[in-house]
């Protein structure tokens, strides 16, 4: 037996379950501490990325958004998946902006990022926060998009929700509290360009490889 914190779960064996147009599911065997086995499901992702869009007032942009597996709508922060291939995060942080909020941002750097389910999904999500905001075209939108309400918000307000549990979405409360941090003058952003080493890649690579792109949710009928 090893000592804690030092043994390699070496994968002995991977099984693909499940392929679908967002997500796919895994099985791995692993190598356990003792010479036993363990088979553990992994949900692989695109990953995402999330928004703090601030205006200089210090209201910020939530939106309201169903979400099925919750049969509810969420407030959210505006936020999209790494779905195009070879896209860097930035760039769908900027399309995500305008596809939800109609907004485009002059100044931009990384509040945090975030390994939303570890237990059993490869998801991370980079949260930015945006400033020196202005108008831009919306892209176009479809089904929850289409629905989803807009609503400007002061910073402090959301904090309130947060404590109230109105505002329930991990993403946007990690968003929510780290952009206080920095905007309080308590905390210092990242660059825009700082590497994420977390960004999930099983996914994204199998549909690359299958010849799929540029949009990797698009699977062959």
């Amino acid at each position: 037996m090893t000592s804690p914190g030092t043994h390699d779960f070496r994968v002995l064996d991977s099984e693909l379950l499940l392929e679908s147009p967002i997500l796919a599911v895994r099985r791995d065997t692993l190598a356990m501490p003792g010479g036993d086995t363990g088979r553990r499901e992994i949900v692989e992702h695109f990953g995402a990325v999330a928004v703090v869009a601030v205006r200089d007032n210090g209201e910020i942009a939530l939106v309201r958004q169903y979400r099925h597996s919750v049969r509810a709508r969420l407030w959210e922060l505006p936020a999209g998946l790494l779905d195009v291939d070879g896209e860097d995060e930035i760039s769908t942080a900027q399309r995500e902006l305008a596809e939800e909020a109609a907004l485009a941002a002059d100044r931009w750097d990384v509040l945090c990022d975030l390994v939303t389910s570890p237990g059993f999904c490869d998801e991370t999500v980079r949260v930015f926060l945006a400033r020196d905001l202005h108008d831009t075209q919306r892209g176009e939108v479809e089904h929850e998009e289409a629905d989803l309400v807009l609503e400007w918000t002061p910073l402090a307000t959301a904090r309130d929700m947060i404590l109230r549990g109105e505002i329930m979405n991990a993403i946007a409360i990690s968003g929510i509290m780290t952009a206080s941090e920095v905007l309080a003058g308590r905390a210092t952003p990242r660059p825009v360009d700082v590497p994420n080493p977390w960004r999930p890649t099983a996914l994204p690579r199998r549909r690359r490889e299958a010849g799929l792109g540029p949009d990797l949710k698009t699977l062959p009928l």
